[in-house]
């Protein structure tokens, strides 16, 4: 499992639109925020920009309220990635980010639709191989990171859920399904309209240590609801809300702003 620094850095990377469909170049600003038992605990902020077939984000995430107590996390995250019919091909992951004094980074290169190369800083530990689930030969093939893991691709809010994601974050490889709860509408700065949420579920699949309770936890008794919305016209549904059932408490993501720019 990460540590807290790197996890945070994933968690605020799924509420990211990364892509879009439309043949003109186009943009999106989104701002974010992290709440547990409803008190914030950070904030992030994103822009995008696709052009064609390519697409490029960089975001800040960082540590708010009494969470800076305990846990000063500030850093920057960017993607970038092509687009092939409606699968997203990411090309770079980047996340550096530093937790007080201490500065972490994770880098993943990807080529010919798998992952190339992974770099962590710093380095982890030696593994206990009785307990570590080791990565495969085919665990990295047709993997998204953390930012093109959160888009979806549709011809309508019925199509968003109904899916299974395989996600890599530089360490553990998971899938999260996507099942069908309810429709909605929401009102937020530069969106105003329907929404489709599916409930998530999660499966560690390699890259983590067995018997792991906030893994066993998140696999077999969290309440987990992602809310999609529209990104303009592009045929991008992205997360406008999620809820995550934690072992001591819910945690909410919420977008402040939603909205696409030319």
């Amino acid at each position: 499992m990460l540590r807290p620094s790197h996890a945070l850095a994933s968690l605020l990377a799924f509420a990211v639109p990364t892509a879009s469909l439309a043949p003109a170049p186009q943009s999106f600003n989104g701002e974010y925020t992290v709440s547990f038992l409803g008190l914030s605990v950070a904030r992030a902020t994103f822009s995008s920009r696709y052009d064609g077939d390519n697409y490029a984000i960089n975001g800040t995430v960082s540590a708010a309220g009494l969470a800076r107590i305990f846990d000063d996390t500030k850093g920057t995250i960017s993607s970038k990635g092509t687009i092939s019919g409606k699968q997203i091909r990411p090309q770079v992951f980047r996340a550096d980010y530093t937790s007080g004094k201490k500065a972490s980074m994770v880098d993943i290169r990807f080529a010919n639709g798998a992952v190339a190369s992974t770099k962590v800083v710093p380095e982890p530990k030696k593994r206990d191989p009785k307990s570590w689930v080791p990565l495969g030969a085919g665990d990295l093939t047709s993997v998204l990171d953390p930012m093109a893991a959160t888009v979806v691709h549709a011809d309508s809010l019925d199509q968003v859920c109904g899916r299974t994601v395989k996600f890599y974050d530089g360490e553990m490889r998971a899938n999260l399904t996507l099942t069908y709860a309810s429709k909605g509408s929401i009102s937020v700065r530069g969106y105003k309209g329907d929404t489709v949420t599916c409930k998530m579920g999660f499966q560690p699949v390699a890259g983590y240590r067995k018997g792991r309770k906030a893994l066993d936890f998140l696999q077999n008794k969290s309440r987990m609801m992602v809310t999609f919305a529209p990104l303009g016209q592009t045929g991008v549904y992205a997360p406008i809300r999620a809820t995550v059932g934690t072992q001591i408490g819910p945690l909410t993501i919420s977008a402040r702003r939603f909205e696409a720019t030319n």
